[in-house]
């Protein structure tokens, strides 16, 4: 099934991994310069307006036609001026950090581009300019991504590694990324604080998340003072590092040399540098750095994913969880299917629902669809192949003359009692609990017993998910 963008509400959930950061560290911490300045929108550049995002003039609208000259000087003050300070901060402190860089920006100032060449920090890809990428049409998107690539192997001497678009991306960038095949990560995501691994097209692609809150995008927003700014991105980074005791994560912080450049914000950025340089157990590093480690520790393992799966496959493979009731399968995948069905947990909780929500009959028809415990279809080996493995983890499937008479009369007088077989999560149970149980449960109303027997349908299908899906 060729690739499409898919909400995922889950991730790890609860249990994220262990990225196993070198030298045991907490947390990853990647700081970003965007390098946009000279490829955002302009009336030079053929677009009928001057660009005033993420600028001093955001929001001001000062020049309704025709350039607005103010808006450009403070683009230009990044590449002028605000730039050689970040360097600096970082360089001084022998720190790396990654630069999301415009190809056509880096094109534009030759000696920063030679900057970055030689500092060793590594270069993502920002696109050919600063621009929407949702507003193209594939064809377009495509020659934007080649452009970029070609530019940046002559400006900084090599192909980029890493792709990120302005804003957010289309539905088609990162199948165009893996496409053009020389990208080991994109970072257009925004929802996770770890990577994760996607698969496009048959490809293991790395997802690298970033962050807009981490960002000091706030000061074209309601952030006033680097003192503001300081502390709330200290805050993050504490609470990450406490965490990270437990379960290490990574942490973005987004830069931008127009914004962070001036020096009333620039002292903030260096408190922040000295703050995180005295805690032990972090790990400041390029973006790069943080992938490759990734694709080491946490190779992409190739799988079928229940929700990418078309009808005819989800219904062989998941047909029999329920016992011969394929049709709950098939009304699964009729229904809205996601990446929470791709887990063992979120697939059996559907199942379930539909389950639920059938007919009194058609349920009936499932708990008749069941096996007697240790019965005669067990006996003459003619028992699915799930119902075989549970019934012999019970030690079902060796029985003495004795317990085998037994679970005859307690089957036979279940059956005359309810009007459908014993049924219960045999994986659950050992052999003395199980016939405990139907002892029991003999004595209960048809009423109460029909509903137990109808939860441990589902649980012998949450089960029979696990065994087959894993945690995945």
């Amino acid at each position: 099934m060729p690739y499409q963008v898919r909400r995922d509400f889950v991730g790890y959930g609860a249990t994220p991994p262990d990225p196993r950061w070198p030298n045991g560290a907490r947390l990853a911490v990647n700081f970003v310069m965007n390098y946009e300045e000279g490829s955002e929108p302009s009336i030079q550049d053929g677009e009928g307006h001057t660009e005033t995002g993420l600028s001093e003039a955001h929001g001001l609208n000062q020049v309704k036609s025709g350039r607005d000259l103010a808006a450009e000087g403070m683009f230009e003050y990044g590449s002028r001026v605000g730039f050689w300070r970040l360097m600096r901060l970082f360089q001084e402190r022998n720190l790396p950090m990654t630069v999301f860089g415009c190809a056509l920006a880096l094109e534009r100032n030759a000696e920063a581009a030679a900057a970055i060449r030689a500092s060793g920090f590594d270069v993502c890809s920002h696109g050919w300019r600063w621009i929407k990428h949702f507003e193209l049409s594939e064809e377009e998107e495509r020659e934007h991504i080649r452009r970029a690539v070609a530019s940046f192997q002559r400006t900084v001497g090599a192909r980029p590694e890493g792709w990120y678009c302005r804003y957010g991306p289309s539905e088609n960038t990162r199948r165009l990324v893996v496409e053009e095949g020389g990208f080991l990560y994109d970072s257009d995501y925004y929802g996770d604080e770890l990577p994760f691994w996607v698969t496009v097209d048959g490809k293991g692609h790395l997802v690298v998340p970033y962050s807009l809150t981490n960002n000091d995008g706030k000061y074209a927003g309601w952030m006033g003072t680097s003192e503001q700014w300081f502390s709330f991105i200290r805050d993050a980074f504490d609470m990450l590092w406490a965490e990270g005791a437990r379960t290490p994560k990574m942490m973005s912080v987004g830069l931008h040399m127009r914004l962070i450049g001036h020096p009333a914000r620039a002292v903030g950025l260096a408190r922040l540098l000295d703050h995180m340089m005295a805690r032990k157990d972090v790990w400041i590093c390029r973006r790069i750095d943080i992938a490759r480690h990734w694709a080491r520790a946490h190779p992409w393992q190739p799988r079928q994913r229940p929700s990418q799966m078309d009808r005819e496959a989800f219904v062989e493979k998941f047909g029999g969880i329920y016992e011969h009731s394929p049709w709950i399968a098939e009304r699964v995948w009729e229904g809205e299917m996601g990446a929470i069905h791709d887990t063992a947990a979120g697939l059996a909780a559907r199942m379930a629902q539909v389950f639920r929500a059938a007919s009194d009959e058609e349920r009936l028809g499932v708990l008749l669809a069941h096996p007697d415990l240790a019965g005669k279809l067990a006996a003459a080996k003619r028992l699915t192949a799930d119902s075989t493995a549970e019934q012999a983890s019970a030690g079902l499937d060796s029985l003495t003359d004795a317990e085998r008479a037994e679970f005859d009369r307690l089957n036979t007088a279940y059956v005359e009692k309810h009007g459908f077989p014993f049924i219960i999560a045999v994986r659950d149970h050992d052999k003395p609990g199980i016939m405990a149980a139907m002892r029991r449960r003999l004595d209960n109303d048809s009423a109460t017993e029909r509903a137990e027997a109808e939860r441990q349908v589902s649980r012998i299908g949450a089960l029979r998910l696990q065994q087959m899906l894993g945690d995945a």
